[in-house]
Order: C-alpha cells, then structure tokens, then sequence
C-alpha cells in the first residue's frame, strides 16, 4: 500500500461514519416518560442522597466503578514526539478503545493543556472523583515520573502510566522466561539496556525487582553508555549509572547476555550479536522499525531468544498484554493504587501462562499445529481467550495480600465467570479470523471486481496481506475503477468475454461438460457459459488456480448459488448444502444456520446442518453448544416442526452422545442459562453457553440474522456455505467493503483447513 493510501485510508477510518472512535451508550432504559424521570429528575435525587450518606455508594449507583480516565498532555505521543493534546486525541480514544475490547473497561480520554508538572497534577486531582481509575499516558520524562509518583501519594484510586509499567511488565515476563529457558541466574547475567526514558527505567527497575543486579546493567542513551563520571544526569539516570570501563552500545554488547532495545531502530549490528555470551536475550522493542531485524538476528545467531513489538514475529512485547488487565484487576476490588506487588503479580501470571497448554483457539488463530512454551513462545498471545480469566484475579489477589483491596473478592469462581462473559465482544473474532489469514495467503478470485466496492473490498484484502488477489470482470473498467481508487498494485485480472481467454474458456468447458454431458449439457453449451463471470471463477477454484472464490455481490443469491452448485462438488457425504452465518454479539459469538439455502429442511437435512456447523465452529476454535430452537420447549407441541426438531435432536443424542445438542427449545430458554437451568434443568445445555441456533426453516433463520444486523447492529461474517468440497463463498446482495473482506478472509482461512485436511 502506498504511503498515500495508508494515509488516506486512516484518515477516513477516524473521521466515517462518525468522528472518532468511542461513543457513550446508555446503560438502562430511557423510552418511556417513567424511565427519564427515574434517570434524571425527580428520581436521580435518591442515588444522590445515597452516595451523600455513604460514598462508597458512588460504586453501587454509577458507572465509576468501570470507568477509567486516559490522560496525556501530548508530551510524547508514540513516535510523534511533543504534538500537544489535541493532536494525541486520537491515540487516547485508541487507548480507550483498547480498554473496552479487551477488558470491557469504559474510558473518557482526557486530554490537559498543561507541561507545568503542578499544574497537570492539580488538575487530575480535580477531576479524580469520576473515576475508578486513571491511565496516565505519553507524557514525557523525566516529568511522567513525578507526575505519576505524587497522583499515586495523593489520589486513592489507581494510578498507572502505562509508558514506563506496561512495558516493563510484559518484557519482565518474557525476560523470566527466557531465563528459565537458557537455565541461566539472574542475578548473574548482564543486561544491556538501550535507551533511557520512561519505559527504559520502568522496565530496569522491575528486572531488578526480579532479581538482576545494578553492578550488572549497563544502559545508554543518545550519548552513549550512562556512566557515573558523567555530569547532569537526571535522578532516574544515575540510579542505573555504571563505573565499568564501557563507553559505547558496542562496548557494553561484549559478553551481554541481555539486550534491551528502548530507543531507535538499527543501532544493533550483527557483529554485536556474535559478540554477546551463549544463548543471547535479545528484545528489540522499538518500533516500527526494531534495534535489528528480526531474520538478520535469528539468522546472525542460531541459539538467540528473540522478541519484538511486532505482531508478525514470534515473541511479540504488546502491552495489550497487561493493562486492560491490571486496571480490570484493580477496580474489581476497588484498588486504592496499583502497587509493586500488584505489577509482579502480573508479571508471574505471564510468565505462568505462557508454559500452560495453549487453547486450541489460539493454535488455529495464530496457524500453529501446538504452540508450546519455548524459545519462540514466551509469552502469550494477545488473543489468548484465558488472559481476561488469569491475568485479573491474580491482580486482585495481590491487591488485597497487599492491603489496598477495598472491596475484596471472596467468590472466586464465580470471579472468574463474571470476566468470562466480559469477553464477549465478537470483534476479537474478526481479529482472529484475519490473523489467521495472513498466516498462510491463499488465491482469492473476487467475481463482480468491477463494482467499485467489490474492487475496493478485493483492494483491503491485498493491502491488508489477507489473500492473494485475483479479479474477475470488465478488464477495462477494473483498470479505469483501479486508477479512481489508487488501487496500484499489480494484480491478475481476468475477463472471461474477451479473446485473451479463449483458451482458457475451452478448457473450462470441456472440464465442465466431461462431468455434464449426460445430464443435458453439450460441449458448445458448456463452453459458452464459460463466458459467465460466475462459471469461469468457479472453475478456476475447481481446476486449482484459485483457492476461493467470492461472488454475489450485485446478483441475487438464488441466481448466483444456480452455477456454483452445477459447478463444485459436494463434500463426501454430503446430500444437500446449507449455509450459516457468523453473528459478531456483545454476548459473543453466535452461529445461525441454515439462513439462505434449505426453505423447509427435513429432520436428516437438520442433522447434517449440525454437524458441518459444528465442523465450522471447530475451524473458528471453539466447542459448538448447539440449540436447535422453535417456538416450543421439549415436546409443548406436537406440530410437524416440532416433531422434527425433535427426531433430530433423538438421533445426535443416540448417534452423537458427546455432541452438545438440544431442542427443541425457544430462544430465549437457549440463551439465557438461568432460564434454562431453571425450566429445564434436564437439558443437555444446561450450565453451557449457546453458540450455535438451528433453525426449523429459512424464514425463521433468515429473518433473525437479519434482525440482529439492523437493530442489535451485530457484525456478521457470511453466509458461509457449508458442505461444498471447495472454498466458494457467496455474498448477500449489496454486501458491504467490511463485510466482502471478512468473507475473503473467512475464505483465505476455509482454503487453509481444506489443504490441512488432505
């Protein structure tokens, strides 16, 4: 993508549909006159009279409790050095965005016109009593020390400048482990640390906490090596000043056996490398552009331990890893601070987590047959579905081992339920779903590219490294829609009606019609249809050069579904097709099925619906709960649907005794499991989370996904057609840029399992 593009595109992405990225959403109800005048006057006087009697009902009546401030004076804004606040904006939001789908923590971001250290404190003290914590961020040092060091006396909430913590906590972890790993001691091994600003001290006084010594670290700035004959130093430099005989980065690498890499991109060379003790610790965090490239230092060293703080390598230092965490820990007690001993928790609880087994789901995510702690895996994965149910509770724990828990958790079971069912947002699926993608890219034909939404959909799907990109249409409009949007990459584009794709039209027919000639289909029929955007691209995934084929764009689905089914042969065992349909939930992610194929499907077809559904939510990493669901509840009515359901349900429950399957029930009893345990404590789902609805027939599942869509605004991937031997994925009519690169993606990732499963 050029640099153009990616301009123009995050600039679109901040500024559509709305300005920004985070909104405030009403918690309770407000439709009715009785609802507003409990909300606000006369009714909001009794909460008022409650917090006055006693403010720590201000957590019982109010959103503080879940609230977090994000606070920066744009000193030191990421990579853009001292831009002022408004400018650093944009970051808080993303931070605050950050907050919410990792730990469901609700943020304003705050930004204070304010470089006088008193001034900017004053002012935070001022607004502290909205909060239940505050996350100073990209201020600059030396003053983000003293600015968090006396919020942190003064204020009895949480106080973390994640800059200088975040950092230090996730690469204390990773350092632990990698330590472990060489089977060195650390209080012996010596560290070099390149850079010192807030991060670089916050990160070296937490590996002495862990246990290396100062007579062992060396660190350096812009100058070169901090030496204690050095004038002006500030505090927090001489704290980690050296009296050893190093002057420079390529002095202090000889013999190091840990680098740490806070500054600037390339200041490590390859000779510094082969310079550094046995099995070297290497973190090269700069970012976007590391001390030293990844392949030249795995490449330079064979027994390196290597990590970044990029996603596309292993070992990737994000502190996504820790602060929507900690700050979910700390306010679940109601943290008076976030302490020492509430950061090393953190850090014990990463380093712990990364030598358990990995989830399965983030195997699939990350396109690993078993990750495993080792040199290449330690730490975890920023989507690992356990961080929001590990990393908290033991923040907690050490909160109230530490006295400054107000509020202490005495159930922690059914903590770690609670925190469970925040992680419902289905954006991490998405996330997931991309990740995967990018891992192994895979040839995707785009049918209808000359639509410019599909062209700029097929457009995010190259720029983004989701898939290889091949388009199908009018070759002349393409180039013409392709220069419109600055689409410059080059690209295979196909035009099935012109004379270039003779040949490759009377291949496709005779392919077509070898396996159609007795079933109506003449040569010349078959090689005429291949004039058919639709046929031609089916044929390319058929004759293996595409792995998936997207279409269905500005047809409609019956029409465009007709050629394909002609066109690409069932999966063994496979009767009839169905499609299904990925729901993106605030509750989580759900699987409707079948939402535009069968209209009214028999017992049997119900059947092998569930089973490839559940195949499918399998491939997503998941363990498929499955409601077939009605408008009755086990056998309150004896209609034909009913009857189906249940002879259905009869045969996965005496065929399939370890498949999570029931029905029929409504859908309120499938998704509510209080309801459910209550009413039907027999059931099969019960004490389980529905992911998967059956319906009885199209309407019902048509009806409902589409529903979710426009009023819940649920995000949907598909419909996803299931039980095809080939990649094939056709859109809803009109579908939009994001929906037509999920569904590529979801495709990529289809075309992955298939080759997997040869």
């Amino acid at each position: 993508m050029s640099d153009s593009r990616k301009r123009h595109e995050a600039l679109l992405y901040h500024a559509k549909p709305k300005p920004g990225k985070i909104e405030v959403v009403p918690t309770k109800k407000y439709a009715t006159q009785h609802d507003l005048a409990l909300a606000y006057s006369p009714g909001v006087a009794e909460p008022c009279l409650e917090i006055a009697k006693d403010k720590e009902n201000v957590y019982k009546y109010t959103a503080k409790g879940n609230l977090v401030a994000v606070i920066t004076n744009g000193t030191a804004v990421l990579g853009l050095g001292d831009i002022g606040p408004l400018a650093s904006k944009p970051v808080m939001e993303g931070k605050g965005l950050l907050f919410k789908i990792f730990a469901d923590i609700d943020v304003f971001d705050i930004e204070i016109d304010a470089t006088d250290v008193d001034k900017f404190v004053e002012t935070v003290k001022a607004i502290a009593p909205t909060f239940g914590g505050i996350n100073l961020e990209d201020i600059k040092a030396p003053e983000a020390f003293e600015i968090e060091r006396r919020l942190k006396e003064e204020l009895n909430i949480p106080v973390m400048h994640d800059d200088q913590h975040g950092t230090a906590i996730i690469s204390a972890a990773a350092l632990k482990n990698a330590i472990e790993i060489t089977k060195k001691d650390i209080s012996k091994v010596k560290i070099v640390v390149n850079g010192a600003g807030a991060a670089a001290i916050s990160c070296t006084r937490l590996y002495v906490k862990l246990g290396a010594q100062l007579e062992n670290i060396v660190m350096c700035d812009s100058k070169g090596v901090i030496r204690k004959d050095r004038d002006n130093l500030t505090a927090e430099k001489e704290e980690f000043a050296t009296d050893q005989d190093v002057h420079t980065l390529d002095d202090a690498m000889k013999n190091a056996d840990v680098f740490i890499g806070l500054s600037k991109g390339n200041v490590v060379s390859p000779d510094m490398l082969l310079s550094m003790a046995n099995d070297p610790i290497v973190f090269a965090m700069a970012n976007p552009v590391a001390e030293i490239d990844y392949d030249l230092a795995v490449a330079t060293r064979k027994d390196i331990i290597m990590a970044t703080g990029r996603s596309d390598h292993p070992n990737q230092v994000n502190n996504v890893l820790g602060f929507p965490f900690i700050f979910r820990g700390a306010l679940d007690v109601r943290a008076t601070k976030i302490n020492e001993e509430m950061k090393m928790a953190a850090v014990h609880a990463l380093a712990d987590l990364a030598k358990r087994a990995v989830p399965e789901k983030v195997n699939i995510v990350y396109d690993e047959v078993s990750l495993s702690f080792g040199r290449e895996y330690i730490i975890p994965k920023p989507f690992d579905p356990r961080l929001i149910y590990e990393i908290p509770p033991a923040i907690a724990k050490a909160a109230m081992d530490s006295g400054v828990a107000q509020h202490p958790i005495t159930d922690w079971e059914n903590y770690r339920e609670e925190l469970m069912e925040r992680s419902g947002s289905g954006s991490k699926e998405i996330r997931m779903i991309h990740n995967r993608a990018k891992s192994n890219l895979k040839r995707i034909v785009f049918a209808e590219a000359d639509h410019i939404d599909v062209l700029k959909a097929a457009q995010r799907v190259h720029d983004e490294k989701l898939g290889k990109v091949i388009l199908l249409g009018r070759k002349e409009l393409i180039l013409e829609l392709k220069e419109e949007i600055g689409f410059t990459a080059d690209v295979p584009i196909f035009d099935p009606k012109i004379d270039e794709e003779e040949e490759r039209r009377q291949r496709y027919g005779e392919a077509y019609w070898k396996k159609r000639q007795r079933k109506g289909r003449t040569l010349s029929e078959a090689t005429k249809l291949m004039r058919e955007r639709n046929y031609f691209g089916a044929m390319m995934v058929n004759e293996n050069e595409a792995d998936a084929f997207i279409t269905g764009y500005s047809r409609p689905y019956p029409s465009v579904l007709k050629p394909i089914l002609e066109l690409v042969e069932k999966e063994r065992g496979v009767s009839k097709i169905a499609a299904c349909n990925l729901m993106l939930t605030k509750q989580g992610p759900l699987f409707l099925a079948d939402t535009t194929i069968n209209v009214n499907p028999s017992s049997k077809d119900m059947i092998k619906t569930t089973q490839m559904t559940s195949s499918l939510v399998k491939m997503f990493g998941m363990k498929p709960n499955v409601a077939m669901v009605s408008f009755s509840n086990f056998g309150s009515s004896n209609t034909e649907t009913s009857k189906k359901i249940r002879e259905a349900v009869a045969f996965m429950h005496r065929h399939y005794p370890d498949a999570i399957v029931d029905g029929e029930l409504q859908a309120d009893f499938a998704l509510n499991k209080e309801l459910l345990a209550k009413e039907f404590p027999f059931s099969k789902l019960n004490g389980k989370k529905v992911n998967v609805l059956i319906f009885p027939n199209l309407e019902s599942a048509n009806i409902t996904y589409k529903l979710l869509k426009q009023l819940q605004g649920a995000e949907s991937i598909g419909p996803m057609i299931l039980g095809l031997s080939k990649a094939v994925h056709v859109l809803q009519l009109g579908s939009s840029v994001d929906e037509m690169v999920n569904m590529a993606a979801l495709a990529c990732v289809d075309a992955q399992q298939r080759e997997k499963n040869k």
